[in-house]
């Protein structure tokens, strides 16, 4: 883990106005003799980083927290549909559904594109190259995951190739590309040659981890083809066990933030939590959007003596945050007026989840217990499918202590835990099981939690049928493309819709059967 100085954030900032200043008019003047004139890979993926954990254009709060977050029942919001933010709701709202899409293309993918070409022809840039691939693959699996069809072999060559409306490939040679572009990456590595230091807020450089969070991918990648490609899911998904992935807590993949006063030293979850909806002033009385927990979570977590309810949770009471598990109370989703209880709802532990210099998990190793866990039940791994769910259970509680002291979880309530909930009973059953806690351990990935949801089907949810919803009382399956891009790149657009199916929210993506 790497943490975010005010003064990397000043460094950073330099370099992107040095790599955009241009003097205009005259062709004799048309560069500025102070800005740098190559590229500097080190600050491109320091901002690539950057920008792929939603710090800018409200695409978390958007994006995540009122859409897919609302969508798997971790949040309710008290609105009604025709209100923008009512995810639970199932409205169907340009301006918060097609976020991601417009800001992962214009910064991040942007970002790395140009630092790949700063690499191209260097061998002693290989290891940041690999890197920087690795990390582009993550960010656009979340989009075709959000959207299904979307650019990729096309995508953000309007600069260099001219290729301005790029074309729509379907989800499934997406999937192929970035399985081979993962396993490329990461058979380039040469521990001889030049690694990223500082500038690399995830693992400072280093190769054996870098490797280890690209097979990690390429297992979140196999798995989520299980029900569509079955045997190439096998085939992939060993791949990557016998690469080794991500098990140990040392290997997980996470940015430690600051608390200083620049927006880019603040958790971005954080950020857009405190500064769009829980008014800090307000102790849980007056939320911007009326958001709480949803009591979906709150009931599970409060049913099964989960340990991380005081943890993640508190209710205000008389002014003060209160964890008491008695007073724990999620709101429930569909609520369309603030109640006027609002304020005895449970929202965000203060202590551990809403501090500025909170760590953001991006890849944990819990969640790649789960997946071991399942690959073993479908015979596509070997070992103890009971036991890698256990150890799952127990790193998704011992992270809450990256949080500081109010996230410990002592030893004995974590033994306990899992000596109540075994696994057991039927595929189904474990199925059900293994992704419930899943569910609860990607709270705030929620991007994540929301395709796996759709994959697996676990936990069972119970949709809303709130008046005007535009799913017909159905919990949604992907998010509409932006409107700006159905204006700009129109013929594209209309042809992945003619592949895909209607650009609704009720539209099945390639791999969700």
């Amino acid at each position: 883990m790497q943490r975010i100085t005010k003064y990397t954030y000043a460094l950073l900032l330099g370099a992107s106005m040095g790599l955009a200043s241009c003097d205009k008019g005259f062709e004799e003047m048309n560069t500025n003799p102070n800005a740098s004139t190559k590229p500097n890979v080190d600050f491109l993926f320091s901002q690539s980083i950057l920008q792929g954990n939603y710090v800018n254009d409200r695409v978390y709060f958007y994006a995540s927290y009122l859409t897919c977050g609302a969508f798997v029942q971790h949040f309710s919001f008290a609105k009604d549909v025709t209100l923008a933010g009512s995810g639970d709701k199932y409205g169907q709202v340009d301006a918060y559904q097609g976020q991601y899409f417009r800001f992962a293309y214009t910064n991040v993918l942007t970002t790395i594109f140009e630092l790949l070409r700063a690499t191209e022809g260097k061998p002693e840039l290989v290891n940041k190259a690999a890197s920087a691939r690795i990390w582009r693959v993550l960010i656009q699996q979340r989009i075709t995951d959000l959207y299904g069809e979307i650019p990729y072999t096309e995508a953000n060559k309007g600069a260099v190739e001219g290729v301005f409306q790029p074309k729509y490939d379907t989800q499934a040679a997406i999937y192929d590309g970035m399985l081979h572009d993962l396993e490329s990456a990461t058979n380039s590595f040469d521990n001889g040659q030049l690694k990223f230091a500082a500038a690399d807020f995830v693992y400072k450089g280093d190769i054996g981890k870098w490797k280890k969070l690209a097979y990690s991918l390429m297992l979140r990648i196999s798995m989520r083809m299980s029900k569509v490609a079955p045997e190439k899911a096998r085939e992939w998904a060993a791949k990557a066990i016998t690469g080794g992935i991500i098990m140990q807590e040392e290997d997980q993949a996470v940015v430690q933030y600051g608390s200083g006063s620049q927006t880019y030293n603040v958790n971005p979850v954080v950020f857009e939590l405190v500064g769009q909806d829980l008014k800090p002033n307000s102790k849980g009385a007056d939320n911007t959007e009326n958001g709480k927990y949803s009591k979906t979570l709150i009931d599970f977590l409060k049913s099964n003596n989960d340990p991380r309810l005081p943890v993640i949770s508190v209710v205000w009471n008389g002014g003060v945050p209160d964890t008491s598990a008695a007073l724990q109370k999620g709101m429930p989703n569909g609520t369309e007026v603030r109640p006027n209880d609002f304020v005895t709802y449970s929202e965000p532990n203060p202590a551990t989840v809403l501090q500025n210099a909170a760590p953001l998990i991006v890849v944990s190793a819990a969640e790649m217990r789960f997946l071991l866990s399942e690959a073993i039940l479908r015979t596509w791994a070997t070992g103890n499918a009971a036991q890698a769910y256990k150890e799952g259970i127990e790193i998704a509680m011992r992270n809450w202590a990256l949080f500081g002291a109010a996230g410990r979880i002592p030893a004995d309530k974590i033994n306990a835990y899992t000596a109540a909930h075994p696994l057991a009973g039927t595929f189904n059953d474990q199925m059900n099981q293994i992704h419930s806690q899943f569910w609860v351990a990607t709270l705030f990935d929620e991007q994540e939690a929301f395709a796996n949801w759709r994959r697996t089907g676990y936990p069972v949810l119970t949709p809303v049928n709130a008046k005007d919803n535009q799913t017909n009382g159905t919990i949604p399956r992907r998010l509409p493309y932006s409107r700006t891009e159905q204006g700009s790149n129109r013929a594209n657009y209309d042809a992945a819709v003619s592949r895909q199916g209607a650009d609704l929210l009720t539209t099945r993506i390639w791999w969700d059967k």
